[in-house]
Order: structure tokens, then C-alpha cells, then sequence
């Protein structure tokens, strides 16, 4: 029976995925096939739990190579019978080029260099002299607008225009820096690049508002959050979160996600004087922009001024395995709907409107929060729809471009 490709939540999965991988590489198939393309895919689901589980077991495989040869007292032209010619040697070394299969296979064979090492994703944004510009999703972003008028221009290279859309951020250095040092709450693969650009635009949209007075950190705390929360029964609530937050320091930024990044929300701390919250609104649910927004608050509450300064969250598959995205989840929920209230409340037990809009008024928030508590508590999404699905929040922000 053929093994089925899943994503990789434990380490029993991590080793069958790296068994697969073994079995489908020692057929040699051509990158092209199904097998090859499957390759393609653990690869991804082995990396990015690697990432999540080992964080710094893994060298950058081009780290690797440059290593070995150092070990080893291999010039570049030492290379060419595992990698194929002196230009391709120089492309791989440089991150131009991806290692091909047959390199990996003929590299781990000639140089010892693990498999597992080789087929980690080379990372672009080690060095930003070696960026890729062309891997950034160019035609979107300048559909959206990133690259201003010199997107019309028929003569506009490239190259010239992504290095040009990160510039005034100070150096892609700073941002690339960040995105490596990232935590991503999601059990899919994101694509890094996307990532990239929907985060400088998030800071650069943050950057033009102005009088934005100086955060205090120790600002953010329960009460803070509950007194947020209590403008969601207000017609305008997401709006007037906006206004609130910005007037405390924290610049709420809303921005529709890209293709393959699975995103809700982000905390960036890109400046440690105003803390940015992106926000996408990829589910247009009323319930599902507060508590994507308490946690991205929670994570201010919580983690301001540590290690990580970016924190990326696909809140529909959470990884279980990060204590940090776990403990913003709970400040979230008591900052929303209170424990000991949703415990002594009949909408814990009974899916009802009634119920909700009970517990709803108690706590002087709207009624989607709590329905969409109700739900999400006992897994069962047909529950109180039309409470959930009248509660929308992108027609208040009609300004963004949504698809």
C-alpha cells in the first residue's frame, strides 16, 4: 500500500516522512515525475518541522558545502564532478541555483554531506546580496500597488524594483533578519518570499501614519485587552480598534494576505517605539478578526522585548507544539470571553442564539465573539452560521483590494 504524504506534526512522522523520502530518491526519477514531485513536497513538510522542532540542528546546505570544502581544502573548481560545470558551481555557491537531486545524491556520496542537510531550503535571506528578486510574487505585488508608478514603466527591471521596494525600510538586512529569527504558528509550509513582501508593506503602511505616540511597554495587559474588546458591539468596532490601539502606540495595519501564506495575523516589532499588528481578514467573520487581533495583542503582552520580534499566525492550523503561541491563545480567549464566565454560562452546554446573545450581553461584547467561541468549543461549524456569517468586517475597510 503506498504511503500517503501528510503533514508532520510528531517525530514518528518526521521519521517516516525521511524514510519516504530515502525510498523515492533510491529510484532516481526524473524532478519532473510524480515520484520527483513528491520529493519536492517532503522536503518542504521535513524542512519546515525541522525549523519548528530543531530550529539551529540543521546548517543552510550551501553553509554545508562552503564547510566541507574548508575541511577539506577544496577549491570551487573541485566541485564540478558533483555538481556538473564551474558555472554551475558558482551559481550553486552564490544561491543562485538550487541543488538538483543529482547533485544532492553525488554531494552526500563524494563529501559525506547528509542528504537531510542538502535538502533543507537554502536560505536566501542569510545574505541579502544574494537575494533571488525574482522569487518574490512580482505580478501581485505590483498589482497591489507595492512598486508605485514605476510598475507601469515597460523598461522597469526586476530586480531593480523589489530591491527598491525594501530599501527605504533602512536595509532588507534588518527585515531578512527578522524572518529568520520568525516563529510561524502553522503546521503548512509558508512561502518566505510572500511573507517578505506582505511584511514590509504591513511596516511601510505603519510608517505613514502619523503623530503616532511612542508605545509603553507594560501597557498591554488583561484589562487593556478587555477594554478593547468591549468596543466589538459597536458598528464601527473594528475601526474604532484601530484609532484605540494607534492612540496607545501600536499601529494597526490591515493588509490582504498573498497566495500561500495561509496568514491571519502578525506582530511585528520592527520598531521598538510603535510594535505593528498586520492584520489580513483572510476569513471575513466578524469573530475571527477579534481574536486574531487579541492574540496578536497577547503576543505584545506576553513577548515584547524578547528574542523573537515577528510572529506569524495561520490560526486555522495552529502548531501544537509552540508553548508561546499556546499562552497567547489563553490571554486571548480571557481577554474576550473569561473563563470562569464561559464556565458558569448555559452557552458552554446549549448552541443556542439565546445563549449567546445572554452570555454576550453579560460580558458587553458582540455576539459573534461569543457564537464563534461556542462553536470552535465544541468543533462544530453549522453552529449559529447566522449569527457568524452576518457579522462581516472587510466592508469596513473598502480602501484595501480584496479578491
Amino acid at each position: 500500500m503506498e504511503e500517503k504524504i501528510k503533514v508532520i506534526k510528531t517525530e514518528k512522522d518526521h521519521a517516516d516522512a525521511l524514510k519516504m523520502i530515502q525510498a523515492l530518491m533510491s529510484l532516481d526519477p526524473d524532478p519532473e515525475s510524480e515520484a520527483g514531485e513528491k520529493i519536492s513536497i517532503l522536503s518542504t513538510l521535513i524542512q519546515d518541522y525541522e525549523s519548528r522542532a530543531f530550529p539551529e540542528s540543521l546548517p543552510d546546505p550551501v553553509d554545508a558545502i562552503l564547510f566541507r570544502m574548508e575541511q577539506q581544502d577544496l577549491k570551487p573548481r573541485d566541485l564540478i564532478p558533483y555538481i556538473g560545470s564551474r558555472s554551475k558551481v558558482s551559481e550553486i555557491l552564490s544561491r543562485k541555483r538550487p541543488l538538483t537531486l543529482s547533485m544532492i545524491r553525488s554531494l552526500e556520496t563524494g563529501l559525506g554531506i547528509p542528504a537531510k542537510v542538502l535538502l533543507k531550503e537554502v536560505d536566501e535571506f542569510r545574505n541579502p546580496e544574494q537575494i533571488v528578486w525574482s522569487h518574490f510574487p512580482i505580478k501581485e505585488m505590483g498589482e497591489r500597488g507595492y512598486f508605485g508608478n514605476a510598475w507601469l514603466k515597460t523598461t522597469a527591471k526586476i530586480d531593480e524594483l523589489t530591491e527598491g521596494f525594501f530599501r527605504p525600510l533602512g536595509s532588507p538586512a534588518m527585515l531578512f533578519g527578522l524572518l529568520r529569527k520568525s516563529t510561524y504558528r502553522s503546521s503548512r509550509p509558508m512561502d518566505k518570499h510572500a511573507l517578505a513582501a506582505w511584511s514590509a508593506y504591513v511596516v511601510k503602511k505603519a510608517r505613514t501614519i502619523k503623530n503616532l505616540p511612542s508605545f509603553k511597554q507594560g501597557i498591554v495587559n488583561p484589562e487593556f485587552m478587555q477594554t478593547l474588546a468591549h468596543l466589538s458591539v459597536e458598528n464601527r468596532g473594528p475601526l474604532l480598534a484601530v484609532d484605540f490601539l494607534r492612540k496607545n502606540g501600536i499601529a494597526l495595519v490591515i493588509e490582504p494576505p498573498f497566495p500561500k501564506t495561509y496568514l491571519d495575523g502578525a506582530t511585528i516589532i520592527f520598531d521598538k517605539k510603535s510594535p505593528v499588528i498586520g492584520l489580513t481578514i483572510r476569513h471575513d467573520r466578524l469573530d475571527n478578526f477579534w481574536f486574531t487581533l487579541m492574540h496578536e495583542l497577547a503576543h505584545i503582552a506576553l513577548h515584547f522585548g524578547q528574542n523573537t520580534s515577528l510572529f506569524y499566525d495561520d490560526l486555522d492550523n495552529p502548531d501544537p507544539n509552540d508553548a508561546r503561541e499556546s499562552d497567547a491563545d489563553r490571554l486571548a480567549g480571557e481577554a474576550l470571553v473569561p473563563a470562569n464566565k464561559w464556565e458558569n454560562s448555559p452557552a458552554r452546554l446549549i448552541p443556542s442564539p439565546i445563549a449567546a446573545q445572554s452570555l454576550a450581553k453579560e460580558l458587553g461584547v458582540h455576539v459573534a465573539i461569543v457564537a464563534g467561541k461556542m462553536r470552535h468549543k465544541e468543533n462544530r461549524y453549522v453552529y449559529l452560521n447566522s449569527i457568524i456569517s452576518g457579522a462581516k468586517v472587510r466592508a469596513l475597510f473598502p480602501e484595501e483590494k480584496w479578491k
